[in-house]
Protein backbone atom coordinates (compact mmCIF):
# COMPACT_ATOMS: atom_id res chain seq x y z
CA UNK A 1 0.00 0.00 0.00
CA UNK A 2 1.65 3.31 -1.00
CA UNK A 3 0.85 6.26 1.68
CA UNK A 4 1.61 9.54 1.61
CA UNK A 5 1.98 12.70 2.77
CA UNK A 6 0.25 15.81 2.59
CA UNK A 7 -0.42 18.09 6.11
CA UNK A 8 -2.21 17.50 9.13
CA UNK A 9 -5.93 17.95 9.47
CA UNK A 10 -7.95 20.84 11.53
CA UNK A 11 -8.14 18.73 14.45
CA UNK A 12 -4.87 17.23 14.33
CA UNK A 13 -6.35 13.45 14.39
CA UNK A 14 -4.49 11.50 16.99
CA UNK A 15 -2.79 14.13 18.80
CA UNK A 16 -5.26 15.20 21.17
CA UNK A 17 -7.22 11.89 21.45
CA UNK A 18 -8.53 8.73 19.33
CA UNK A 19 -8.85 9.49 15.62
CA UNK A 20 -12.69 10.29 14.87
CA UNK A 21 -14.07 8.11 12.43
CA UNK A 22 -17.51 8.32 10.60
CA UNK A 23 -19.27 5.57 8.78
CA UNK A 24 -21.44 6.17 5.56
CA UNK A 25 -23.03 3.21 4.05
CA UNK A 26 -26.36 2.07 3.31
CA UNK A 27 -25.86 -1.43 4.59
CA UNK A 28 -26.34 -1.51 8.55
CA UNK A 29 -24.28 -4.89 8.09
CA UNK A 30 -21.22 -3.73 6.78
CA UNK A 31 -21.52 -0.31 8.98
CA UNK A 32 -21.85 -2.95 12.50
CA UNK A 33 -18.66 -4.59 11.08
CA UNK A 34 -16.73 -1.81 9.97
CA UNK A 35 -18.28 -0.09 13.40
CA UNK A 36 -16.60 -3.00 15.49
CA UNK A 37 -13.40 -3.02 14.00
CA UNK A 38 -12.87 0.51 14.15
CA UNK A 39 -13.58 0.65 17.64
CA UNK A 40 -11.36 -2.16 17.92
CA UNK A 41 -7.88 0.13 17.97
CA UNK A 42 -7.46 1.97 20.46
CA UNK A 43 -6.61 4.94 18.78
CA UNK A 44 -9.35 5.29 16.86
CA UNK A 45 -12.96 5.25 17.56
CA UNK A 46 -16.40 5.40 15.58
CA UNK A 47 -18.49 8.96 16.19
CA UNK A 48 -21.10 8.59 13.67
CA UNK A 49 -23.03 6.26 11.40
CA UNK A 50 -24.49 7.32 8.19
CA UNK A 51 -26.85 5.63 5.48
CA UNK A 52 -26.60 8.13 2.74
CA UNK A 53 -24.63 11.16 1.84
CA UNK A 54 -26.38 13.58 3.40
CA UNK A 55 -26.67 12.24 6.83
CA UNK A 56 -23.17 11.80 6.67
CA UNK A 57 -22.25 15.69 5.92
CA UNK A 58 -25.13 16.50 8.34
CA UNK A 59 -23.04 14.04 11.03
CA UNK A 60 -20.06 15.58 10.32
CA UNK A 61 -21.34 18.90 11.29
CA UNK A 62 -22.19 17.68 14.52
CA UNK A 63 -19.45 14.98 15.08
CA UNK A 64 -16.42 16.67 13.34
CA UNK A 65 -14.77 13.63 12.54
CA UNK A 66 -11.33 13.32 10.94
CA UNK A 67 -11.81 10.58 8.63
CA UNK A 68 -15.25 9.62 6.68
CA UNK A 69 -15.03 6.08 5.60
CA UNK A 70 -17.84 6.40 1.95
CA UNK A 71 -19.39 3.94 0.10
CA UNK A 72 -20.40 5.19 -2.79
CA UNK A 73 -23.88 3.83 -4.04
CA UNK A 74 -26.10 5.26 -1.16
CA UNK A 75 -30.03 6.83 -1.36
CA UNK A 76 -30.46 10.48 -1.48
CA UNK A 77 -27.16 11.49 -1.82
CA UNK A 78 -24.23 8.91 -2.84
CA UNK A 79 -20.87 8.88 -2.08
CA UNK A 80 -19.08 10.74 -4.72
CA UNK A 81 -21.85 14.05 -4.52
CA UNK A 82 -21.17 14.15 -0.83
CA UNK A 83 -17.04 13.77 -1.07
CA UNK A 84 -17.52 16.89 -3.37
CA UNK A 85 -19.84 18.82 -0.66
CA UNK A 86 -17.53 17.56 1.92
CA UNK A 87 -14.13 18.71 -0.07
CA UNK A 88 -15.47 22.02 -1.11
CA UNK A 89 -17.32 23.17 2.61
CA UNK A 90 -15.03 25.46 4.39
CA UNK A 91 -16.17 24.59 7.24
CA UNK A 92 -15.43 21.21 7.25
CA UNK A 93 -12.03 21.84 5.85
CA UNK A 94 -9.39 18.98 7.00
CA UNK A 95 -12.16 16.45 6.97
CA UNK A 96 -10.72 13.33 5.26
CA UNK A 97 -12.39 11.24 2.62
CA UNK A 98 -11.45 7.50 2.11
CA UNK A 99 -13.77 6.06 -0.62
CA UNK A 100 -14.49 2.28 -0.71
CA UNK A 101 -15.08 1.01 -4.08
CA UNK A 102 -16.33 -2.50 -5.25
CA UNK A 103 -13.91 -2.19 -8.29
CA UNK A 104 -10.62 -0.48 -8.21
CA UNK A 105 -10.32 -0.10 -11.36
CA UNK A 106 -13.37 1.68 -12.40
CA UNK A 107 -14.67 5.00 -13.17
CA UNK A 108 -16.01 5.72 -9.63
CA UNK A 109 -12.54 6.13 -8.28
CA UNK A 110 -11.81 8.80 -10.95
CA UNK A 111 -14.55 10.28 -9.72
CA UNK A 112 -13.83 9.79 -6.27
CA UNK A 113 -10.34 11.37 -6.84
CA UNK A 114 -11.88 14.31 -8.98
CA UNK A 115 -14.32 15.00 -5.84
CA UNK A 116 -11.20 15.31 -3.51
CA UNK A 117 -11.45 12.01 -1.68
CA UNK A 118 -7.66 11.53 -0.10
CA UNK A 119 -7.85 7.74 -0.67
CA UNK A 120 -9.89 5.62 -2.31
CA UNK A 121 -9.53 1.51 -1.41
CA UNK A 122 -11.50 -1.59 -2.55
CA UNK A 123 -13.66 -3.76 -0.06
CA UNK A 124 -11.81 -6.68 -0.21
CA UNK A 125 -9.38 -5.00 1.95
CA UNK A 126 -7.86 -6.79 5.22
CA UNK A 127 -9.03 -5.42 8.49
CA UNK A 128 -5.41 -4.23 9.17
CA UNK A 129 -4.97 -2.71 6.44
CA UNK A 130 -8.27 -0.80 6.40
CA UNK A 131 -7.22 0.49 10.09
CA UNK A 132 -3.86 1.60 8.65
CA UNK A 133 -5.28 3.84 5.94
CA UNK A 134 -7.87 5.20 8.24
CA UNK A 135 -4.36 6.58 10.72
CA UNK A 136 -2.62 7.85 7.48
CA UNK A 137 -5.26 9.92 5.99
CA UNK A 138 -5.93 11.32 9.48
CA UNK A 139 -2.46 12.49 9.58
CA UNK A 140 -2.90 14.28 6.64
CA UNK A 141 -2.07 11.93 3.64
CA UNK A 142 -2.90 10.73 0.77
CA UNK A 143 -3.99 7.05 0.44
CA UNK A 144 -3.87 5.12 -3.20
CA UNK A 145 -4.14 1.65 -3.27
CA UNK A 146 -1.56 0.18 -5.56
CA UNK A 147 -3.71 -1.97 -6.96
CA UNK A 148 -5.50 1.56 -8.66
CA UNK A 149 -2.76 4.26 -8.56
CA UNK A 150 -1.05 4.37 -11.92
CA UNK A 151 -3.83 3.01 -13.72
CA UNK A 152 -6.37 5.57 -12.97
CA UNK A 153 -4.17 8.38 -13.09
CA UNK A 154 -3.55 7.67 -16.67
CA UNK A 155 -6.91 7.83 -17.55
CA UNK A 156 -7.06 11.10 -15.32
CA UNK A 157 -4.53 13.02 -17.32
CA UNK A 158 -7.29 13.38 -20.58
CA UNK A 159 -10.10 13.31 -17.63
CA UNK A 160 -12.38 16.01 -16.45
CA UNK A 161 -11.13 19.32 -14.24
CA UNK A 162 -10.17 18.69 -10.86
CA UNK A 163 -11.14 21.72 -9.13
CA UNK A 164 -8.66 24.22 -10.47
CA UNK A 165 -5.94 22.08 -11.00
CA UNK A 166 -3.94 22.42 -14.73
CA UNK A 167 -0.79 21.04 -15.55
CA UNK A 168 1.18 24.74 -16.13
CA UNK A 169 1.96 25.24 -12.39
CA UNK A 170 4.41 21.97 -12.60
CA UNK A 171 6.81 25.15 -14.20
CA UNK A 172 7.00 26.00 -10.36
CA UNK A 173 8.47 23.12 -9.38
CA UNK A 174 12.26 23.29 -8.74
CA UNK A 175 14.24 20.59 -10.39
CA UNK A 176 14.21 18.13 -6.72
CA UNK A 177 10.22 18.63 -6.67
CA UNK A 178 9.55 17.87 -10.42
CA UNK A 179 11.44 14.62 -9.20
CA UNK A 180 9.58 13.89 -6.24
CA UNK A 181 6.43 14.47 -8.21
CA UNK A 182 7.28 12.33 -11.23
CA UNK A 183 8.28 9.39 -8.96
CA UNK A 184 5.03 9.71 -6.95
CA UNK A 185 3.39 9.41 -9.90
CA UNK A 186 4.63 6.47 -10.44
CA UNK A 187 3.18 4.89 -7.43
CA UNK A 188 6.12 4.68 -5.32
CA UNK A 189 5.93 5.57 -1.51
CA UNK A 190 8.09 7.92 0.74
CA UNK A 191 10.14 5.59 2.04
CA UNK A 192 10.76 4.15 -1.68
CA UNK A 193 11.51 7.68 -2.85
CA UNK A 194 13.78 8.09 -0.04
CA UNK A 195 15.85 5.00 -0.98
CA UNK A 196 16.00 5.79 -4.33
CA UNK A 197 17.25 9.26 -4.37
CA UNK A 198 19.56 8.95 -1.01
CA UNK A 199 17.28 11.52 0.95
CA UNK A 200 15.41 10.72 4.44
CA UNK A 201 11.91 10.28 3.89
CA UNK A 202 11.36 13.53 6.15
CA UNK A 203 12.78 15.19 3.31
CA UNK A 204 10.87 13.52 0.03
CA UNK A 205 7.59 14.78 2.63
CA UNK A 206 8.68 18.40 2.33
CA UNK A 207 9.58 18.06 -1.06
CA UNK A 208 6.41 16.54 -2.14
CA UNK A 209 4.47 19.23 0.58
CA UNK A 210 6.02 21.85 -1.05
CA UNK A 211 5.03 20.50 -4.96
CA UNK A 212 1.18 20.48 -3.41
CA UNK A 213 1.56 24.29 -2.14
CA UNK A 214 2.58 25.56 -5.37
CA UNK A 215 0.08 24.23 -7.84
CA UNK A 216 -2.74 23.77 -5.58
CA UNK A 217 -3.35 20.16 -4.88
CA UNK A 218 -5.49 19.41 -1.79
CA UNK A 219 -3.66 16.27 -1.99
CA UNK A 220 -0.85 13.32 -3.17
CA UNK A 221 -3.35 12.32 -5.53
CA UNK A 222 -4.30 15.87 -7.52
CA UNK A 223 -0.64 16.33 -7.48
CA UNK A 224 -0.15 12.96 -8.95
CA UNK A 225 -3.17 14.23 -11.61
CA UNK A 226 -0.95 17.38 -11.83
CA UNK A 227 2.16 15.12 -13.08
CA UNK A 228 0.00 13.67 -15.61
CA UNK A 229 -1.38 16.56 -16.79
CA UNK A 230 1.50 18.42 -16.75
CA UNK A 231 3.19 15.59 -19.24
CA UNK A 232 5.53 15.61 -16.61
CA UNK A 233 4.97 11.58 -16.63
CA UNK A 234 3.04 9.80 -19.48
CA UNK A 235 1.06 6.91 -19.86
CA UNK A 236 3.17 3.93 -20.53
CA UNK A 237 6.56 5.65 -19.07
CA UNK A 238 8.25 3.06 -16.93
CA UNK A 239 11.21 3.53 -14.17
CA UNK A 240 14.63 4.13 -15.57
Amino acid sequence: MSTEATGAGPGAAGASGPIRVLLADDQELIRAGFKVLVDSAPDLTVVGEASNGREAIDLLRSERADVVLMDIRMPELDGLAATSEICADDDLAGVKVIVLTTFELDDYVVRAVQAGASGFLGKGVSPEDLLAAIRVVAAGDALLSPAATRAVMERMAGAGPVGELDGSAIADLTEREREMTALAAHGLSNDEIAERAYLSPLTVKTHLNRAMMKVGARDRAQLVVVAYRSGLVRPGDELA
